[in-house]
């Protein structure tokens, strides 16, 4: 960044005029930064609320080795500026205050305020399409969000867009139409049951793989992205791929000319070049992450909220799973503030029907069905819903938000049900407040004869079959792999499970399908679903 200077008119001559020249030359060209300008960075801005209970990095530039000050809250923190223009200090911790106060910084003469500062908890959401849609688009399908939208303003929430230069900006009538509906409904929940001022950042597109949401240097250097690109490239042959779609270029080229002759369009589509095992299909790896997340990166937090999966990795040879194992740990990194916790919304999005759809949050769930699918169809896909559980069980302060129960579709239009459903979760295991927000979740299993005993925790108050007395979506299969329907029955907290065809089982699964969940019936007696589950050899 350079700035302007207008000389004044002087009557120099010789030697005394050439030296003013160019030390004015060498003044246009100095960074603002060496010219003694202080700059808060732009994250610091009038509205920002700072998390409490933490220490609170500030940072920005300022002349080289300028004495810069910070005071606010009472606390007055000073450092230097380094070599290349930059600084860094840390307030100490802070509770919770709804009082706006001024930040100000100083350096020599310059000094910059920012007003209207809160302190209290702070969430960045990211993801695609379901956490981009905004309030307004969704509040129209939403009795319960638009109600929420149409009490704005809130006085002690904040909003942040992230981008090159974010900045926070009251929760009004004119920003809270435009934010992140998933978001804003988990927000406005959390500020509602804690009472303390939120802040809330939000950057996400639309139709986006978890690969471009990565660091790139995270990936890069990631050892369990290289090994599982390594074993799929064992099964994958570029070189017939790349010779295959030769063969289908050469026959678009022959349609595309007789089109052109015939005066007509072409049947098809141009065949689409393969990439190689690692290479992103959807733009750099990275890319959406050095856009929106960057520039906030260290930007003191109380966690993260995720939606997205729907485009899966991005990334050839890499499964979603892994590619969120790696993304968790290089986004706690970029922060440096340890394990903070991680929410992320289950895939696929609904499908199961709710304890009861009375409650606003599950009103949209699917309804009960004692009709089984095909067997054929346990295990499909891998199965998502059961990736989403593993990825919280495997990452430490990493929260899945159950979805099954919430309504369906790729986007489904009870947002305020599916933020207040991560808020729950949040509430629960971040705060310790609130009720359990998990229903039974598999711990165990034991296999004795033919029947298969699973161990449940989070039972609540105990175990139920919701809409009948039979409890169905347990399946069984044996050495061959090959699933069947079983009985099911509850005893205590367990669930012993039994199938004609399978007389020697070794595996177990509960609701283990992509969709069509209205048959899968086993809650907590105070209305939590059972999360998905396989288990055994």
């Amino acid at each position: 960044m350079h700035t302007k200077v207008t000389l004044p008119s002087l009557r120099l001559n010789g030697r005394r005029c050439f030296s003013f020249l160019f030390h004015a030359a060498l003044l246009l060209t100095l960074p603002v930064a060496a010219r003694g300008q202080l700059n808060l960075n732009s994250v610091f801005s009038d509205h920002a609320v700072l998390q409490r209970d933490s220490t609170v990095p500030i940072w920005g530039t300022a002349s080289i080795g300028a004495d810069v000050t910070v005071k606010f809250s009472g606390q007055t923190v000073r450092t230097k500026a380094t070599q290349d223009g930059t600084w860094r200090l840390e307030l100490a911790a802070m509770k919770a205050n709804s009082t706006p106060q001024a930040l100000v910084a100083t350096a020599g003469q310059d000094s910059q305020k920012i007003n209207n500062v809160l302190i209290g908890d702070v969430w960045l959401g990211s993801g695609q399409s379901n956490m981009a849609g905004s309030v307004s688009g969704y509040a129209k399908n939403d009795p319960t969000l638009k109600a929420v939208m149409d009490k704005a303003p809130y006085p002690n929430i904040r909003l942040m867009f992230g981008g090159p230069k974010p900045k926070w900006v009251q929760a009004d009538q004119s920003s809270v139409p435009r934010f992140s509906a998933l978001h804003f409904a988990f927000g406005e929940r959390l500020h509602r049951d804690l009472d303390v001022p939120v802040g809330l950042i939000v950057g996400a597109v639309g139709g986006t793989p978890s690969g471009a949401w990565i660091p790139a240097e995270t990936f890069a250097n990631s050892q369990k992205c290289k090994s599982v690109i390594a074993e799929f490239s064992k099964t994958s042959d570029f070189d017939a791929l790349m010779k295959s779609h030769d063969e289908k270029s050469l026959a678009w080229e022959r349609e595309v000319a007789a089109a052109k002759k015939e005066n007509r369009k072409p049947q098809g589509r141009a065949p689409r070049k393969p990439f190689r095992a690692g290479e992103s299909t959807r733009g750099p790896i990275g890319n959406l992450y050095a856009r929106y997340i960057a520039s906030v990166a260290g930007y003191r937090i109380r966690g993260v909220l995720w939606d997205q999966g729907e485009a899966r990795s991005g990334v050839v040879g890499v499964d979603q799973f892994t590619m969120m194992t790696e993304l968790i740990r290089g986004w706690r990194e970029a922060w440096g503030q340890g394990d903070f916790p991680f929410l992320f919304v289950q895939k696929p999005s609904g499908g199961g029907c709710a304890f009861s759809k009375d409650d606003p949050i599950t009103r949209e769930a699917s309804e009960f069905s004692k009709r089984l699918p095909g067997a054929k169809q346990i295990g499909d896909a891998n199965v998502d819903r059961h990736l989403y559980v593993q990825l919280m069980l495997d990452n430490k302060s990493a929260w899945m938000v159950p979805a099954a129960d919430l309504g369906g579709n790729i986007h489904p239009s009870n947002k305020w049900g599916y933020g207040n459903r991560a808020a729950q979760v949040a509430l629960f295991n971040v705060y310790n407040l609130g009720s359990d927000a998990y229903g039974p979740i598999y711990d165990s299993h034991v296999a004795q004869g033919g029947t298969i005993t699973v161990r449940y925790s989070h039972v609540g108050g105990g175990l139920v079959a919701a809409h009948n007395e039979k409890l169905q979506g347990f399946a069984l299969a044996g050495a061959d792999g090959k699933w069947y329907w079983a009985q099911a029955k509850i005893a205590k907290d367990t669930v012993e499970v039994s199938c004609a065809e399978v007389p020697e089982p070794k595996k177990v699964s509960y609701a283990l399908l992509r969709s069509n969940l209205q048959f899968a019936n086993l809650f907590s007696k105070e209305g939590l679903r059972a999360l998905s589950f396989e288990a055994g050899e």
